[in-house]
C-alpha cells in the first residue's frame, strides 16, 4: 500500500509539473528574409535590428516562434532580385524594391512619374500604402507573383540637384550634362539640360571625367559617395521623396502561418515604418552636416524658378498613366488618386499632375 501511495503520489506531482512546465514545445517556424542590399543601407538595417526583434516579441507567451535566417547584401538575391528568390520559395519574407521592377511592379513607380511632389517622407510612403488598400491594381501586382504586400513602405528622401557649377536658375542648366536614374532623367526634359542616365557606382567618376557636370540625387547616397568633392553646388530642388518598395512575404507561405504569428509579423512591420522613417530623418540631418563640413555650398532653388521647371517638364504623369492603361492597369487612376491624396495632406503643389 505505501508503494502504491507513493506512486501515485509521483504521478500525480508528474502531472502537475507537466501542467506547469513553459511552452518550450512552442512550434518554431523557418523563415529566410531576404535583401539584395547589405546591412549599411538603412531598410536592410532596420529590417535586421527593428522587424525581426519586433516579430519575435510579439509572439512571446505564444505557441511560436520563428527562426529567422538572414541573407542580405547579395549572399541569396542581388540587387532588384529579391522578387524572384521570394516567388521562387528561396526566401519568405524580404525587402523588395520596385525602383527596380519597372515593368514587373509599374504602378508602385507612381511617384517617379510626378516629380515636385512631397518631400516629406510620412507623406510619401504612407500615401502608397493606403494606396494598396484602395487600388485593387497596385496589389494585384505583387500577388501576380505570389506575393503578400505587408507594407512598410520605404524609400529616398527628397532628391535633389549637385553640380560643378552654381545653380540659381532654370537658365543655368542650358546645355549642362546632368547625370540621373533610370525615370528621373525624364525630371530634365525641357529644361535645357542633357539627361545622362547614371547609377551611384558612375556619378563620382562622370562628374571628375566630365561625363557629367552635375547629378540628380538624394543626399544620404551623395554624402556617403562623397559627391560633394567634384560636384560642391548642392541645390535643393525639391522634388520630392519617393517611395522605393517594401516588405513583402511570399503569399503561399504567409497565408498558411497561424493567424498570431501573421499579426506578430505584421506588427513587425508597423514598427519598422516608424523606426526607418525617424531613422532616415537622424541621416539626412547627418548628411547636410557632412556635406557642408567637406566644403559643399548648400542652397535652396527658389520658389518662382522650382515652379518654372515642374510646369516646363512634359506631361510625365500622363504619358507613364495612359501607356499602362493600354496595358489594363489602372495608370490614370494611379496617379490621380496619389495627386488627392497629396493634396488631402496639405502638400502646395507647383504642379497637379492629374490626368484629365
Amino acid at each position: 500500500m505505501e508503494f502504491l501511495t507513493l506512486l501515485r503520489s509521483g504521478v500525480a506531482a508528474c502531472a502537475v509539473a507537466a501542467a506547469l512546465a513553459p511552452a518550450a514545445r512552442a512550434d518554431t517556424i523557418d523563415a529566410t528574409v531576404v535583401a539584395g542590399h547589405p546591412p549599411v543601407f538603412l531598410w536592410v538595417k532596420t529590417l535586421s535590428e527593428t522587424f525581426i526583434p519586433a516579430v519575435n516579441e510579439a509572439l512571446e507567451g505564444s505557441d511560436y516562434s520563428i527562426d529567422w535566417m538572414e541573407a542580405y547584401g547579395g549572399t541569396l538575391a542581388k540587387v532588384g532580385g529579391e522578387l524572384e528568390v521570394i516567388e521562387d520559395g528561396l526566401a519568405q519574407i524580404g525587402i523588395v524594391s520596385s525602383l527596380f521592377e519597372p515593368s514587373l511592379l509599374s504602378l508602385q513607380n507612381v511617384t517617379y512619374a510626378t516629380p515636385f511632389g512631397s518631400p516629406e517622407v510620412d507623406i510619401v510612403f504612407g500615401a502608397v500604402d493606403k494606396m494598396h488598400e484602395t487600388i485593387p491594381d497596385m496589389r494585384k501586382l505583387w500577388e501576380n507573383h505570389d506575393m503578400e504586400y505587408l507594407g512598410g513602405g520605404f524609400g529616398l528622401e527628397d532628391y535633389l540637384l549637385m553640380t560643378n557649377f552654381p545653380v540659381n536658375s532654370m537658365a543655368d542648366l542650358k546645355g549642362r550634362k546632368i547625370n540621373a536614374p533610370g525615370p528621373a532623367v525624364n525630371w530634365l526634359k525641357e529644361t535645357g539640360a542633357v539627361g545622362v542616365s547614371g547609377n551611384l557606382t558612375t556619378y563620382y567618376n562622370d562628374i571628375q571625367t566630365g561625363v557629367a557636370e552635375g547629378v540628380i540625387v538624394f543626399p544620404t547616397a551623395a554624402a556617403a559617395a562623397k559627391l560633394y568633392e567634384v560636384a560642391p553646388y548642392v541645390t535643393r530642388t525639391g522634388f520630392g521623396a519617393q517611395y522605393a518598395g517594401a516588405i513583402v512575404a511570399k503569399k503561399s507561405w504567409f497565408e498558411e502561418l497561424p493567424d498570431a504569428v501573421q499579426q506578430a509579423i505584421r506588427t513587425g512591420v508597423d514598427d519598422f515604418a516608424v523606426a526607418y522613417r525617424a531613422g532616415l530623418e537622424q541621416r539626412v540631418v547627418a548628411a547636410f552636416e557632412g556635406m557642408e563640413a567637406g566644403g559643399a555650398k548648400v542652397s535652396v532653388l527658389p520658389a518662382e524658378q522650382r515652379l518654372e521647371w515642374a510646369q516646363s517638364l512634359p506631361d510625365i504623369a500622363g504619358d507613364w498613366a495612359r501607356a499602362l492603361d493600354e496595358q489594363g492597369l489602372d495608370g490614370t487612376g494611379v496617379v490621380n488618386t496619389y495627386m488627392q491624396e497629396l493634396k488631402d495632406a496639405g502638400v502646395m503643389l507647383p504642379r497637379d499632375w492629374t490626368v484629365e
